[in-house]
């Protein structure tokens, strides 16, 4: 098993692995008491399936030729489950490794199960079984050993055959444009925009009021920029709860501030309790005009439960004759949204329509009915009522 740690020799890797026509990669990384992922172990194979390990903590290795790998386009980067591994890349580049193939998409594309785990597209298209007993090592620790580098090098050297076996398949059934688009937000750099500002829109809140959320905005932001500073996560340095809270009590003082639930008397007399009533001033004092918009969460209309769960026979109906998770096409969400009446829903549109959301919008509308026959749930068209 080889662990690089000399810059000779990782740039001599890159220069070989920049001719091959696709490479895998995953990483190991702590992050279970930082803000920011910490990069401890990056794994990559060519197409052989021969599994290399680059240690990113060995001293003086520049990672430069990695990335410049990372960012050549005529190689492809296969991935499984990509979105934190592209998060680190991300976070020490500014840019997203591209093109890209992520096989746990593809996966559930091509019927592998909701989460298409590793385990599972290794065990099925691979003949392999994976040892997750050094799961949960600490990756920053030195020297790893042959067990940690055993575990870590085979959730590469299946990849490939995971890759091309999946490819083949995506290719036979003309569904490589569903990946795509799957694959279009893992891309985006958007998506790993940790702009404070823009933090308060992942917490999740029924309140749209635009004053509530011009507060949510200012305070979610103290929040973020704190955690980044001293690379805490988040919840850790303040959970969500306890944001709404003071969104929604709009505290003045620090004695208020402090029956804040989840929040110490000492934090609210502190720098970060002064910090967040300052950006509760800031929130008050936003014009009406410019305070933030967000769309009111459609709620359940009542008597629409009988028609989700028609919904939810539909989808299990149809993932199935396509072969495709259910969660990947329609969460109980988008359902619930659909049977109220709301359009704007992913499960609408793309590739979805075409094997769920155009029978769903029929089924809604009444021009299609559910039956049982021969013990199986079949589609009837209805006559139009009007």
């Amino acid at each position: 098993m080889t662990m690089i740690t000399d810059a000779t020799e990782l740039a001599e890797l890159c220069d070989r692995l920049a001719g091959e026509d696709f490479l895998c990669i995953d990483t190991e990384f702590m992050r279970e008491r930082t803000y920011w992922p910490h990069l401890c172990l990056v794994q990559i194979a060519g197409p052989d399936g021969v599994g290399i390990a680059i240690d990113p903590l060995a001293d003086g290795l520049d990672l430069a030729p990695l990335n410049r790998l990372f960012d050549n386009r005529s190689v492809l980067k296969v991935f499984h489950a990509a979105r934190q591994d592209l998060e680190i890349f991300y976070h020490m580049t500014g840019r997203v490794p591209a093109p890209l193939f992520d096989t746990q998409v593809a996966g559930m594309v091509c019927g592998f199960g909701e989460q298409a785990s590793y385990e599972t597209l290794a065990h099925k298209l691979a003949k392999a079984r994976i040892d997750k007993s050094s799961r949960f090592s600490d990756w920053s620790k030195r020297p790893l050993n042959r067990r940690q580098l055993t575990y870590a090098l085979a959730d590469v050297a299946h990849l490939p055959t995971i890759y091309t076996k999946l490819a083949a398949r995506l290719a036979a059934t003309e569904r490589g444009c569903w990946v795509e688009q799957e694959l279009a937000a893992l891309t985006d750099p958007e998506t790993y925009n940790l702009d404070p500002v823009l933090a308060w829109k992942r917490i999740k809140t029924r309140n749209v009021n635009p004053r509530f959320l011009a507060l949510l905005r200012e305070i979610a932001a103290v929040r973020e920029r704190w955690a980044q500073a001293k690379d805490i996560p988040r919840q850790r340095l303040l959970r969500d709860e306890a944001l709404l809270e003071i969104a929604a009590h709009r505290p003045e003082t620090p004695g208020v501030l402090a029956d804040t639930r989840g929040l110490s008397k000492g934090t609210a007399t502190g720098r970060l309790g002064a910090a967040l009533l300052e950006a509760v001033s800031n929130g008050m004092a936003i014009p009406d005009a410019e305070c933030p918009q967000r769309k009111a969460v459609a709620h359940r209309r009542a008597g629409t439960g009988p028609l989700v769960d028609l919904l939810k026979v539909l989808l299990k109906m149809r993932s199935s004759e396509h072969g495709v998770a259910q969660r990947l096409v329609a969460t109980s969400d988008h359902l619930e949204r659909i049977a109220a009446g709301d359009t704007d829903v992913p499960a609408l549109h793309g590739w979805r329509h075409q094997i769920f959301g155009a029978d769903a919008l029929a089924l809604t509308d009444g021009r299609l009915g559910l039956a049982a026959r021969a013990g199986k749930v079949t589609l009837l068209e209805l006559p139009d009522s009007a």
